[in-house]
């Protein structure tokens, strides 16, 4: 039995992310979407943004991920699909979409970004092992498909992340329970994969604005818990 673990928790993100740094990062986030908009990169903006106003990494890495430009936003919700699910194939950034469903069940911090998107901190980088969350997680996956009356989701996990194959061994044993077909495909180019495919399922800004359409599946699942709540 795993033990109870708070993914993407932070002591620091008290002091981070309390009501006056809220303030404060409204007000570098609005300069932040100012530069962006002017055509400036982001590694160049948030290096300004973040000294001016004495932002810590956590803090800096927050905008970074939750602020885009007009064109941008733009371009990605003209690619969102909303609505006719059914029969489609869907093509599912797995680490990506479980660690941030991880993270909401772990009562930790997560973004609501400018583009629509849910988003975490949890920064992994590499090292994951399945947590007390991860069955819960992975189920609130598979039930949200089986209400869109998908075809068929194939996950794609990568490599070189620690722990892939067993979670590759989880996904399947606990969605086998649904009618839809499952597969997951443990690979080293995730990223490159899912730019070049439709019906993808992530929040993962890269992959968002190559790939040929999405669907915003943890914002639908946060969002219905919500609701029910």
């Amino acid at each position: 039995m795993c033990k109870t673990v708070k993914r993407g928790y932070f002591d620091s993100d008290k002091r981070d992310f309390n009501d006056a740094a809220i303030l404060k990062l409204y007000q570098a986030g609005h300069d932040l979407y100012f530069l962006l908009n002017q055509g400036y990169p982001m590694k160049g903006a948030i290096t300004f943004v973040g000294n001016h106003y004495l932002l810590s990494e956590r803090q800096r890495l927050a905008l970074m991920r939750g602020i885009s430009s007009d064109e941008k936003i733009k371009n990605r919700k003209q690619k969102e699909i909303k609505n006719d699910f059914e029969n489609r194939v869907v093509y599912i950034d797995g680490f990506n979409t479980i660690i941030t469903l991880e993270v909401a069940l772990s009562q930790s911090l997560l973004l609501q970004c400018m583009d629509g998107t849910i988003r975490d901190l949890a920064a992994l980088r590499g090292s994951y092992r399945i947590i007390d969350k991860t069955p819960l997680a992975i189920m609130q996956i598979g039930k949200a498909l089986e209400q869109y009356q998908i075809k068929k989701a194939v996950f794609y996990l990568d490599a070189p992340v620690s722990n892939s194959g067993t979670l590759k061994k989880k996904i399947l044993e606990l969605l086998e329970v649904f009618s839809y077909e499952v597969e997951v495909h443990v690979i080293h180019d995730v990223d490159r994969t899912l730019q070049e495919l439709e019906n993808v399922i992530t929040s993962d800004a890269i992959i968002l604005d190559k790939c040929k359409s999405w669907i915003n599946l943890n914002r639908a699942i946060e969002q219905n818990k919500k609701n029910c709540s």
